[in-house]
Protein backbone atom coordinates (compact mmCIF):
# COMPACT_ATOMS: atom_id res chain seq x y z
CA UNK A 1 0.00 0.00 0.00
CA UNK A 2 1.54 3.05 -1.43
CA UNK A 3 -0.36 5.68 0.13
CA UNK A 4 -0.13 5.23 3.61
CA UNK A 5 0.29 7.59 6.59
CA UNK A 6 -0.46 8.41 10.23
CA UNK A 7 -3.88 8.04 11.08
CA UNK A 8 -4.94 11.04 13.73
CA UNK A 9 -8.60 10.52 12.87
CA UNK A 10 -11.16 10.91 10.21
CA UNK A 11 -12.36 14.53 10.87
CA UNK A 12 -10.94 16.83 8.68
CA UNK A 13 -8.80 18.69 11.02
CA UNK A 14 -6.23 15.54 11.38
CA UNK A 15 -6.20 14.60 7.76
CA UNK A 16 -3.29 13.62 5.85
CA UNK A 17 -2.77 13.59 2.08
CA UNK A 18 -3.11 9.80 1.95
CA UNK A 19 -6.79 10.52 3.33
CA UNK A 20 -7.70 12.66 -0.01
CA UNK A 21 -6.25 10.08 -2.18
CA UNK A 22 -8.66 8.50 -4.14
CA UNK A 23 -7.31 5.83 -6.97
CA UNK A 24 -9.00 5.89 -10.10
CA UNK A 25 -9.67 4.33 -13.98
CA UNK A 26 -12.71 6.33 -14.99
CA UNK A 27 -11.18 9.52 -16.34
CA UNK A 28 -15.62 11.02 -15.93
CA UNK A 29 -14.90 11.28 -12.23
CA UNK A 30 -12.41 14.01 -12.58
CA UNK A 31 -14.33 17.52 -11.09
CA UNK A 32 -13.32 21.21 -11.79
CA UNK A 33 -10.03 21.87 -9.75
CA UNK A 34 -9.24 18.39 -9.35
CA UNK A 35 -5.70 17.27 -8.59
CA UNK A 36 -5.28 14.39 -11.15
CA UNK A 37 -1.62 12.79 -10.43
CA UNK A 38 -0.16 10.24 -13.40
CA UNK A 39 3.47 8.65 -12.88
CA UNK A 40 5.35 8.84 -15.63
CA UNK A 41 7.60 5.29 -14.69
CA UNK A 42 10.12 5.83 -17.60
CA UNK A 43 13.92 6.53 -17.41
CA UNK A 44 14.32 5.56 -21.02
CA UNK A 45 15.28 9.41 -22.26
CA UNK A 46 17.77 9.63 -19.65
CA UNK A 47 19.21 5.97 -20.92
CA UNK A 48 20.07 7.40 -24.27
CA UNK A 49 20.62 10.89 -22.54
CA UNK A 50 23.82 9.14 -21.29
CA UNK A 51 22.86 9.67 -17.79
CA UNK A 52 22.35 7.50 -14.71
CA UNK A 53 19.20 5.15 -15.21
CA UNK A 54 16.68 4.74 -12.49
CA UNK A 55 14.26 7.57 -12.04
CA UNK A 56 11.58 5.46 -13.69
CA UNK A 57 11.61 3.73 -10.00
CA UNK A 58 10.98 7.47 -8.60
CA UNK A 59 7.10 7.85 -8.69
CA UNK A 60 5.96 5.26 -6.28
CA UNK A 61 8.71 6.80 -3.93
CA UNK A 62 7.32 10.28 -4.44
CA UNK A 63 4.19 9.20 -3.27
CA UNK A 64 5.35 7.63 -0.41
CA UNK A 65 7.33 10.21 0.33
CA UNK A 66 4.29 12.59 -0.07
CA UNK A 67 1.52 10.92 1.70
CA UNK A 68 1.52 11.94 5.11
CA UNK A 69 1.79 15.32 5.09
CA UNK A 70 -1.12 17.27 6.39
CA UNK A 71 -3.86 18.63 5.16
CA UNK A 72 -4.06 22.16 5.02
CA UNK A 73 -6.46 23.01 2.01
CA UNK A 74 -10.00 22.39 2.81
CA UNK A 75 -10.65 22.00 -0.90
CA UNK A 76 -8.00 19.44 -1.60
CA UNK A 77 -8.96 15.96 -3.35
CA UNK A 78 -6.27 14.29 -5.37
CA UNK A 79 -7.20 11.69 -8.41
CA UNK A 80 -4.46 8.85 -8.64
CA UNK A 81 -4.09 7.09 -11.98
CA UNK A 82 -1.06 5.09 -11.40
CA UNK A 83 1.46 4.96 -13.84
CA UNK A 84 2.81 4.89 -17.22
CA UNK A 85 5.96 2.75 -18.04
CA UNK A 86 8.41 1.73 -20.58
CA UNK A 87 8.89 -1.82 -21.15
CA UNK A 88 9.41 -1.99 -24.99
CA UNK A 89 12.21 1.01 -24.77
CA UNK A 90 9.53 2.82 -26.89
CA UNK A 91 9.89 6.67 -25.42
CA UNK A 92 7.33 7.89 -28.17
CA UNK A 93 4.53 5.51 -27.21
CA UNK A 94 5.38 6.24 -23.71
CA UNK A 95 5.38 10.26 -23.69
CA UNK A 96 2.34 9.86 -26.35
CA UNK A 97 -0.06 7.96 -23.71
CA UNK A 98 1.21 10.17 -20.94
CA UNK A 99 0.28 12.98 -23.16
CA UNK A 100 -3.68 11.28 -23.69
CA UNK A 101 -3.79 10.90 -20.47
CA UNK A 102 -3.31 14.54 -19.53
CA UNK A 103 -5.46 15.63 -22.46
CA UNK A 104 -8.34 13.81 -20.76
CA UNK A 105 -7.44 15.33 -17.17
CA UNK A 106 -7.23 18.70 -18.43
CA UNK A 107 -10.54 18.34 -20.68
CA UNK A 108 -12.46 17.52 -17.33
CA UNK A 109 -11.13 20.84 -15.73
CA UNK A 110 -8.67 18.90 -13.36
CA UNK A 111 -5.34 20.40 -12.48
CA UNK A 112 -2.74 18.09 -13.69
CA UNK A 113 0.86 16.64 -11.35
CA UNK A 114 3.00 14.11 -13.18
CA UNK A 115 5.72 11.98 -10.34
CA UNK A 116 8.74 11.32 -12.98
CA UNK A 117 11.04 9.27 -14.36
CA UNK A 118 13.36 10.88 -16.72
CA UNK A 119 12.67 14.98 -17.89
CA UNK A 120 11.51 13.56 -21.22
CA UNK A 121 8.39 13.25 -18.94
CA UNK A 122 8.23 17.08 -19.64
CA UNK A 123 7.52 16.63 -23.43
CA UNK A 124 4.58 14.44 -23.04
CA UNK A 125 3.08 16.23 -20.37
CA UNK A 126 3.48 19.51 -22.53
CA UNK A 127 2.13 17.34 -25.68
CA UNK A 128 -0.85 16.82 -23.66
CA UNK A 129 -1.45 20.45 -22.66
CA UNK A 130 -0.85 21.40 -26.04
CA UNK A 131 -3.54 19.24 -27.72
CA UNK A 132 -5.49 20.26 -25.21
CA UNK A 133 -5.63 23.73 -25.51
CA UNK A 134 -4.16 24.13 -29.33
CA UNK A 135 -4.77 28.03 -29.69
CA UNK A 136 -3.61 29.03 -26.09
CA UNK A 137 -0.02 30.23 -25.92
CA UNK A 138 1.52 28.00 -23.03
CA UNK A 139 4.37 29.38 -20.76
CA UNK A 140 6.49 26.66 -19.35
CA UNK A 141 8.73 27.81 -16.65
CA UNK A 142 11.40 24.51 -16.41
CA UNK A 143 13.70 25.02 -13.01
CA UNK A 144 16.74 22.71 -14.24
CA UNK A 145 20.03 23.45 -14.58
CA UNK A 146 19.86 22.40 -18.19
CA UNK A 147 18.01 23.90 -21.14
CA UNK A 148 17.21 20.10 -22.75
CA UNK A 149 17.17 22.09 -25.80
CA UNK A 150 19.83 19.64 -27.88
CA UNK A 151 18.75 18.46 -31.04
CA UNK A 152 17.83 14.63 -31.89
CA UNK A 153 20.56 12.38 -32.80
CA UNK A 154 18.86 10.74 -35.67
CA UNK A 155 21.12 7.21 -34.49
CA UNK A 156 19.21 7.82 -31.01
CA UNK A 157 15.85 10.11 -30.98
CA UNK A 158 14.53 11.85 -28.56
CA UNK A 159 16.35 11.70 -25.25
CA UNK A 160 15.55 13.31 -21.46
CA UNK A 161 17.84 16.36 -23.02
CA UNK A 162 15.87 17.14 -26.66
CA UNK A 163 12.08 18.28 -25.20
CA UNK A 164 12.59 21.94 -25.58
CA UNK A 165 14.14 21.21 -29.19
CA UNK A 166 10.96 19.30 -30.17
CA UNK A 167 8.67 21.64 -29.31
CA UNK A 168 10.52 24.79 -31.29
CA UNK A 169 10.19 22.17 -34.55
CA UNK A 170 6.30 22.60 -33.95
CA UNK A 171 6.10 25.90 -33.98
CA UNK A 172 7.04 28.94 -31.71
CA UNK A 173 7.96 28.42 -27.80
CA UNK A 174 7.34 30.04 -24.47
CA UNK A 175 9.59 29.06 -22.16
CA UNK A 176 11.58 30.49 -19.11
CA UNK A 177 14.35 28.70 -17.66
CA UNK A 178 14.92 29.17 -13.94
CA UNK A 179 18.62 27.65 -12.13
CA UNK A 180 20.48 27.40 -15.17
CA UNK A 181 24.32 26.92 -14.89
CA UNK A 182 26.77 28.08 -17.08
CA UNK A 183 28.82 24.31 -16.77
CA UNK A 184 26.22 22.26 -17.15
CA UNK A 185 25.23 23.67 -20.95
CA UNK A 186 27.49 24.28 -24.21
CA UNK A 187 27.81 27.05 -25.62
CA UNK A 188 25.42 25.71 -28.69
CA UNK A 189 23.09 25.19 -25.98
CA UNK A 190 23.34 28.88 -25.20
CA UNK A 191 23.17 30.12 -28.86
CA UNK A 192 20.06 27.75 -29.43
CA UNK A 193 18.37 29.02 -26.63
CA UNK A 194 19.23 32.56 -27.55
CA UNK A 195 17.84 31.38 -31.37
CA UNK A 196 14.22 30.47 -30.23
CA UNK A 197 13.72 32.94 -27.63
CA UNK A 198 14.08 31.02 -25.15
CA UNK A 199 14.64 33.07 -21.45
CA UNK A 200 16.10 32.31 -18.97
CA UNK A 201 17.57 33.01 -15.19
CA UNK A 202 20.41 31.60 -13.97
CA UNK A 203 20.98 29.97 -11.00
CA UNK A 204 24.10 32.43 -9.59
CA UNK A 205 21.27 35.05 -9.75
CA UNK A 206 18.71 33.82 -7.42
CA UNK A 207 19.58 35.36 -4.30
CA UNK A 208 17.04 37.18 -1.96
CA UNK A 209 18.50 40.76 -2.63
CA UNK A 210 18.02 40.12 -6.43
CA UNK A 211 13.84 39.12 -6.02
CA UNK A 212 13.00 42.03 -7.15
CA UNK A 213 14.52 41.22 -10.65
CA UNK A 214 13.56 38.04 -10.89
CA UNK A 215 9.95 38.90 -9.87
CA UNK A 216 9.77 41.38 -12.98
CA UNK A 217 11.25 38.96 -15.30
CA UNK A 218 8.44 36.11 -13.78
CA UNK A 219 5.41 38.60 -14.36
CA UNK A 220 6.49 39.76 -17.83
CA UNK A 221 6.63 36.14 -18.67
CA UNK A 222 3.40 35.48 -17.24
CA UNK A 223 1.62 37.91 -18.44
CA UNK A 224 2.36 37.22 -22.53
CA UNK A 225 1.03 33.33 -21.47
CA UNK A 226 -2.61 32.37 -21.61
CA UNK A 227 -1.99 29.51 -19.43
CA UNK A 228 1.05 27.95 -17.27
CA UNK A 229 2.95 25.08 -17.05
CA UNK A 230 5.72 24.21 -14.98
CA UNK A 231 8.47 21.77 -14.48
CA UNK A 232 11.11 21.08 -12.41
CA UNK A 233 14.21 19.08 -12.85
CA UNK A 234 15.61 18.09 -9.21
CA UNK A 235 18.90 17.83 -10.61
CA UNK A 236 19.12 21.85 -10.78
CA UNK A 237 19.44 21.67 -6.75
CA UNK A 238 22.91 21.00 -4.97
CA UNK A 239 24.29 17.78 -4.21
CA UNK A 240 23.83 18.44 -0.73
CA UNK A 241 20.00 18.06 -0.68
CA UNK A 242 19.55 16.10 -3.83
CA UNK A 243 21.92 13.68 -4.38
CA UNK A 244 19.81 11.14 -5.86
CA UNK A 245 19.17 12.43 -9.80
CA UNK A 246 20.73 11.35 -13.06
CA UNK A 247 23.17 14.35 -13.48
CA UNK A 248 24.80 15.24 -10.09
CA UNK A 249 25.47 19.11 -9.35
CA UNK A 250 27.94 20.01 -6.62
CA UNK A 251 26.96 23.71 -7.32
CA UNK A 252 23.41 23.47 -7.93
CA UNK A 253 20.92 25.92 -5.86
CA UNK A 254 19.21 25.29 -2.42
CA UNK A 255 15.88 25.03 -1.39
CA UNK A 256 16.25 28.46 0.99
CA UNK A 257 13.90 31.61 1.50
CA UNK A 258 14.99 33.08 -1.70
CA UNK A 259 13.86 29.89 -3.67
CA UNK A 260 11.13 29.41 -1.81
CA UNK A 261 9.49 32.85 -2.40
CA UNK A 262 10.30 31.95 -6.25
CA UNK A 263 8.43 29.57 -6.33
CA UNK A 264 5.74 30.42 -4.43
CA UNK A 265 5.33 33.31 -6.62
CA UNK A 266 5.11 30.87 -10.02
CA UNK A 267 2.33 29.06 -7.86
CA UNK A 268 0.31 31.35 -7.23
CA UNK A 269 -0.38 32.31 -10.18
CA UNK A 270 -4.58 31.28 -11.27
CA UNK A 271 -2.91 30.67 -14.90
CA UNK A 272 -1.31 27.48 -13.85
CA UNK A 273 -2.95 24.17 -15.24
CA UNK A 274 0.16 21.64 -14.36
CA UNK A 275 3.12 20.66 -12.52
CA UNK A 276 5.58 17.63 -12.35
CA UNK A 277 8.86 16.75 -11.05
CA UNK A 278 11.24 14.95 -13.08
CA UNK A 279 14.71 13.11 -12.45
CA UNK A 280 14.84 11.69 -8.76
CA UNK A 281 17.21 8.48 -8.82
CA UNK A 282 15.90 6.50 -6.10
CA UNK A 283 19.30 4.13 -6.58
CA UNK A 284 21.16 7.08 -5.69
CA UNK A 285 19.18 8.59 -2.97
CA UNK A 286 20.19 8.03 0.58
CA UNK A 287 17.14 8.43 3.20
CA UNK A 288 14.97 9.47 -0.02
CA UNK A 289 16.28 12.53 0.76
CA UNK A 290 15.68 14.05 -2.98
CA UNK A 291 12.74 12.24 -2.92
CA UNK A 292 11.52 14.26 0.09
CA UNK A 293 12.37 17.20 -1.27
CA UNK A 294 10.32 16.39 -4.83
CA UNK A 295 7.23 15.38 -2.77
CA UNK A 296 7.68 18.73 -0.81
CA UNK A 297 8.22 20.96 -4.03
CA UNK A 298 4.88 19.35 -5.26
CA UNK A 299 2.74 19.62 -1.54
CA UNK A 300 3.72 23.62 -1.81
CA UNK A 301 0.93 23.89 -5.29
CA UNK A 302 -1.62 21.16 -3.38
CA UNK A 303 -1.99 22.98 -0.33
CA UNK A 304 -2.43 26.24 -1.72
CA UNK A 305 -5.75 27.47 -0.36
CA UNK A 306 -8.27 28.56 -3.10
Amino acid sequence: MIWTGRFDGDEPLYHRIFQRVSLEENYDNISTNDFVLHGFGVDEGVKRNKGRIGAKDAPDLIRKNISNFPVINPQFKLKDFGNVSCEDGNLEKSQNELAEKVQKTLEKGGKSIVFGGGHEVMFGHYSGIKNTFPTKKIGIINIDAHFDNREIDPEIGASSGTGFWQITQEGDIHSLHIGIQRNSNTLKLFDTAHQYGMKYILAEEIFFENLPTIYTKIDAFIEEADLIYLTICMDVFNVSIAPGVSALAYNGIFADAAFMHVLKKLMNSEKLLAMDVAEVNPAYDPNEITARLAASLINEWLMLKN
